[in-house]
């Protein structure tokens, strides 16, 4: 996509309904052409609520479903993910997440960054992932 006087290329900003990023003033993401950047997604509900407080299981399923939703609501899937990054809250989960990253994505896997942090935005939340996707475009392995 380029702007209509062919400035250069134009972000369309991903829209959800419900929105639960809207009280918290930022985006759920943008699609540029045929790439899709998502913001990092928490264990929320689409409004906005925590899910699975202290259940990683839980909160992992959360964090997944909302990455699928925003991917699907700019064109695009799991599938076309490129790079992900993980922000774990205790880095002894790592085996959990290699076994979802087997699960969510598929070959050719996505490019990765895995960082454990000392919180997040609320001190319940586990883990968050951001990703960056394809719309319309082919991943090669």
């Amino acid at each position: 996509m380029t702007a209509a006087d062919g400035s250069g290329p134009v972000a369309r900003r991903i829209r959800l309904d419900p929105d639960p990023t809207a009280a918290a003033h930022y985006s759920p993401g943008f699609r540029i052409g045929d790439l899709v950047i998502v913001s990092g997604q928490a264990a929320l509900d689409e409004h906005g609520n925590t899910v699975g407080a202290g259940d990683f299981d839980a909160q992992a399923a959360q964090v997944f479903a909302n990455l699928r939703r925003v991917l699907e609501a700019a064109g695009s899937g799991l599938e076309q993910v490129v790079k992900v990054t993980i922000y774990l809250t205790d880095m002894a989960r790592f085996p959990e997440i290699v076994a979802l990253r087997a699960r969510h994505f598929t070959e050719p896997w996505p490019a990765d960054t895995i960082v454990e942090v000392r919180a997040l935005a609320r001190p319940e939340l586990l883990l968050e992932i951001e990703a960056i996707a394809l719309a319309g475009g082919t991943l090669v392995g």
